[in-house]
């Protein structure tokens, strides 16, 4: 187990970067942040074990090698149970909070509604994260703490990317349990499946950059399917923009391929996934960007 307990002032996010990006390649990491600010834990009912349900467990060593192919790589540091930068910037559950919220906050949509917000209400397992109800002035400082600076920094790689080259894609690198939690559709059933591409249904990318991923997965002998149950969260549909030269694709890796879920634990088979994400990146790495219009 190698949960990090941290100061709340220690950094947001980390970029690994190649000595010169060489590829219209940016790959995120929103959901593998283990870092857990103690103020935090202290508020929480959860144990150690039972709060890092919701991390998306190693998925950032899995994409670790992906400077080595001239492309940069984006994670958070901070916990997606403590703010999720999957979400818009404030999507609130009013019942969490002491106060009455702003009128600028999102109150009402399908993640709120799950519990699963930008500040969550419950872990991935259902479990509720808190013993008492927070400030809005707590919720506040998370997102202009942790949040803003993820984006502001996904927004410069994706900008730098573009101005650069023409053309950006964005990986968003994500992992889901192997067996549906208990706010998805197929609650307590084993996932078939290896690996879900998000795309928005097509309108966050063009179907040849999802069709290559897939094909890619697919000779590596994984099963892969697309949009269901995860099409694209909130980095993926508010910078995915086609028509502007910006490809946003969320990758969702089944975790009993690389881990021990119970445990939290690296198995010996995450070697082997890193190597193959290691080989996607080569491939996406060789795309030209004219093989994108279609």
């Amino acid at each position: 187990m190698d949960r990090k307990t941290v100061n709340d002032s220690d950094a947001a996010i980390e970029i690994l970067a190649p000595a010169e990006q060489r590829v219209p390649l940016v790959f995120s990491s929103p959901h593998s942040g283990r870092a857990y600010p103690e103020t935090f834990l202290a508020a929480s009912r959860l144990d150690a074990q039972a709060i890092r349900r919701s991390e998306d467990c190693f998925v950032d060593e899995l994409f670790a090698q992906v400077p080595h192919h001239g492309a940069p790589l984006l994670k958070a540091l901070f916990p997606r149970a403590f703010v999720d930068p999957n979400r818009e910037p404030y999507e609130l559950d009013p019942a969490m909070f002491i106060e009455k919220l702003p009128a600028f906050v999102k109150k009402r949509s399908p993640r709120v509604a799950a519990g699963l917000g930008t500040i969550a209400r419950v872990v991935a397992s259902g479990a509720e994260i808190y013993s008492c109800k927070l400030s809005f002035a707590e919720a506040r400082e998370r997102i202009e703490r942790f949040y803003q600076p993820y984006h502001a920094a996904l927004e410069d790689l994706i900008s730098q990317t573009h101005e650069k080259f023409g053309v950006c894609i964005l990986i968003d690198c994500h992992s889901m349990p192997s067996i549906g939690g208990p706010m998805e559709n197929d609650a307590g059933r084993r996932r078939q499946v290896d690996f879900i591409l998000g795309d928005a249904h097509g309108r966050a990318c063009t179907r040849s950059l999802t069709g290559l991923v897939e094909e890619t997965l697919h000779e590596m002998g994984y099963t892969v399917v697309r949009n269901a149950p995860y099409s694209g969260g909130f980095i993926t549909r508010n910078y995915g923009q086609p028509e502007r030269g910006v490809h946003a694709l969320q990758i969702e890796i089944n975790r009993a391929l690389y881990m021990d879920e119970a445990a939290i634990e690296r198995t010996d088979e995450l070697a082997v996934v890193a190597e193959n994400m290691n080989l996607l990146a080569a491939r996406l790495a060789a795309l030209k960007p004219a093989a994108l219009a279609a």
